[in-house]
């Protein structure tokens, strides 16, 4: 859902930078052979990705949900030369889709692929991640928080996306609705911590910046 008028998002998008031609090609290949294509990040996200990951210029990146890897390579473009990105997806078919355009951007050897549960796979990563890109099923996301914290350190940044939820997370709750809950526990905690500091952007769905102090 985007929550500015659709004049107000192209202008938008007109005066940012122009999306990189390898991710338009992906753009238009997952909309043409991939199911529920407005799960890819698109033109104005992912430069917003791309410049929020050059400002930090992270070493190690986590993301949660790769989908068909448009966020990944917009997160690839600010990461350091000798850097690594570690991106999880439950959905193993999607593995080598994601893997030809990883391999064309010129990030493919410094792009780690992992399938299956992100909750089982995160305990087993060694690294401390300076930048993490959570994007992947809602009902965890409360979960995630609590397993990424423990593999960050002062200065690192936690991009949440999705957290407006099409606006239900301002609208009664519907009982069977597990989702709009756990973005409001989601949410809540974000902004409660004492160990971060958070701005919740109106982006698109939505999306949350959190510095850990």
């Amino acid at each position: 859902m985007d929550f500015l008028p659709e004049e107000i998002n192209t202008y938008v998008e007109n005066h940012s930078q122009p999306e990189p031609e390898l991710l338009q090609k992906l753009n238009r290949e997952t909309w043409q052979k991939v199911l529920a294509p407005r799960m890819l990040s698109g033109h104005l996200q992912g430069r917003v990705l791309s410049m929020l990951s050059k400002l930090i210029n992270p070493k190690y990146i986590l993301e949660i949900g790769t989908y068909t890897g448009y966020s990944a390579l917009c997160l690839a473009e600010g990461m350091q030369k000798e850097g690594e990105l570690h991106t999880i997806d439950i959905n193993e078919e999607l593995h080598d889709f994601q893997r030809k355009y990883f391999d064309a951007s010129g990030f493919g050897e410094r792009i780690i692929q992992h399938t299956g549960n992100a909750l089982e796979i995160i305990p087993k990563l060694s690294q401390t991640f300076d930048l993490v890109f959570i994007d992947a099923d809602k009902n965890n996301y409360p979960k995630y928080l609590d397993i990424i914290l423990p593999k960050l350190q002062s200065g690192s940044v936690i991009l949440s996306d999705n957290v407006l939820w099409s606006g239900k997370v301002v609208e009664p709750v519907k009982k069977d609705d597990e989702d709009t809950k756990a973005l409001l526990e989601y949410n809540t905690l974000l902004n409660n911590n004492p160990k971060l500091e958070t701005v919740l952007l109106p982006i698109r769905d939505g999306l949350t910046v959190s510095r850990v102090k």
